[in-house]
This record gives C-alpha cells, structure tokens and sequence, in this order.
C-alpha cells in the first residue's frame, strides 16, 4: 500500500508534479538508529542484500542519485535536510517505497481490536471567503461558505491521503465517490480495510457501522463502539490539523490557493509527528476550541450495501465476538 502511503491526492491535478512527490517523500523519510548505516552498513551489502533492501540494483540507485544531484531540485533543496547526500536520500526514498507497506500492515492488528484497520477515513469542512464562481453550492448545512476536505490517517495521526476542493454542500459519500482513494482503494488495501462513520458508503475496503435502528444484537452493537473508538484516531487527527495551522477560516478566494495550502499544512502535520511533538498534552484544549464536526446528519438517501462489504463486517463483527 505505498501509493497510498506516500502519495497526497487532491483535486487540484496542477499541484501534483515529480518535485513535490519527492519532497514530500524526504520529508517523511525513514531515520536510520544507526548512525553509520549511510557509510559503514550500506556499502557492505552484496548485490542480493542491496536488492532486498532497495529494490533495485546499486549500480540503477546510483544513476539516480547522481541525476536527482544534477537536479536543480537538489540544488533549491539543498541544506534543508540536514547534511544529507544526493545518494543518502535516495537510498532513504528507495527503502521508503519499499518497505511501508510492510510496516503500515504490521500494525493493522492493533487497532482497539479490529483486525485488518489500515486506516480511518472522515471529511470536514474548512471555511472560506465567498467564492466567485458558483458561491451558492459552497454554503454548507451550517450555513456558511466552506470546502470539504476529506482525510485519511493511521493509528499514528499520520495523514495518508488527502482529497480538497468539494464544495461544502456536497456530502461525505459523494466527495469519496469521486475521490481518487475510492477507485484505488482494493488495489491499495487487498484483504484489508479503512473505516468510516455511517456516511460512507458499505464496502469490502471500507467499513462502516451498523445503522442502529433499536434492532441491532449484541454483538452489532460491540462492532459500534469499536468502531467508534478508532474514529476517534480521524477526529483526533482533523483537530490537531485545524488548532495547529489555524485552518479555521482560510481568506482566500482561489479554490486552487485554498487547496495549495491545505495540502502544505497537511505535510507539516506530518513533519511535526516525525518531530515527535507531543500534541496529547493539549488534547483537551483542542477538542474545546475546535471540536469535529459531525457530519452524518446530512446523510443521503441510503446507497445499497455491497454484499461482500457485507460479508467482511458480519466476519468482523464474529472476530471481535471471541
């Protein structure tokens, strides 16, 4: 699941070029506990060791990395991360791509019991200024001008993808229907899941709960609150973006500007947990600025649910039984 890993979709297609998939991949570079790894380690693996661990032959690792230094990327970027090589942070891209979507299926079992969790997915709204095109479909339930953001997070905070530009009348389950996450999402998850609340859409990727109509059994009713316990992690992530970078009323005018900086602030979100800021302390002080908003109340008439999302979740529900 590296594409969704690293990759920060928007829809704003202009903002998406190789420079900025690059950074964003440094800035959430794994950091080697040995110091010595870059000078001592790496250059004593053989060719098989070196495959294993780059994915690709040292002779096309270096290729790259004397291109990317030749690049006047490297040379704007240079002194940004430190003392870092052109080399050094390609091996460091190279052993990122090949070695997330290991690490984020590692902790897929360790969600408050769900089994197979890579990730929870919510939207929220971000105010704005009256547009000039269209200002009518940007006024939200609540009645003010806004765009939807909707996010994707892990059980670290870690903000996966990021879809921005929907107009703030538009409802969760649309935004994700149009999303590039929702056409990749059993490419990207295989056997696994996401979840999300009761306005998305039922799917053998994406789970949702149980819609409680006072009939629900027991063992419904405990797949609920487990669920509702992970969404905490969406919602805990959404504030700490909001209270952090301000983004509580964005004044500008240009949809593209807002979604450039939305999409910059959702990169330092992420800078700062490699930082290891400890947000927790302050946990209740944001949920009493800015608390989440619940969107579910503007749930559309109700999609048929996929049989095999079906399935999945009675197989869930059954798992968190035992």
């Amino acid at each position: 699941m590296s594409d969704l890993s690293t990759e920060i979709e928007t829809s704003a297609s202009s903002l998406s070029d190789s420079a900025e998939e690059l950074e964003e991949l440094l800035e959430d570079r794994v950091r080697p506990k040995n110091e010595n790894y870059f000078n001592q380690t790496i250059p004593q693996y053989n060719a098989q060791e070196f495959l294993e661990h780059f994915r690709i032959s040292r002779h096309v690792a270096n290729s790259i990395a004397e291109e990317f230094q030749n690049s006047d990327y490297y040379k704007r970027q240079a002194g940004c991360y430190g003392k870092l090589s052109a080399l050094n942070q390609t091996y460091i891209f190279l052993w990122f791509v090949g070695h997330q979507t290991a690490s984020f299926r590692d902790v897929a079992d360790r969600q408050n019991g769900f089994p197979g969790v890579l990730g929870v997915i919510d939207g929220t709204y971000i105010k704005i200024d009256k547009p000039s095109d269209d200002p009518d479909s940007y006024i939200n339930r609540k009645g003010f001008y806004s765009i939807q953001v909707q996010l994707l997070c892990d059980h670290q905070l870690k903000i996966r993808d990021v879809f921005i530009g929907y107009p703030g009348s538009v409802h969760d389950s649309r935004v994700f229907r149009s999303s590039p996450l929702c056409q990749s999402l059993p490419e990207k998850c295989h056997d696994l899941y996401i979840l999300g609340d009761s306005g998305y859409p039922l799917l053998p990727n994406l789970l949702t709960p149980f819609k409680d109509r006072g009939q629900l059994t027991r063992a419904q009713s405990n797949y609920n609150v487990k669920l509702s316990k992970n969404r905490y992690l969406i919602e805990h992530c959404i504030g700490l973006l909001k209270q952090k970078f301000r983004l509580f009323h964005v004044k500008l005018r240009s949809i593209i500007s807002i979604a450039h900086l939305i999409r910059a602030c959702c990169v330092l979100h992420n800078m700062a947990l490699l930082d290891d800021f400890h947000y927790e302390e302050n946990e209740n002080q944001i949920k009493r600025v800015f608390p989440v908003l619940n969107m579910d109340e503007n749930d559309p008439d109700e999609e048929p649910e996929d049989r095999n999302g079906i399935h999945i979740r009675n197989r869930v529900v059954n798992i968190l039984r035992q």
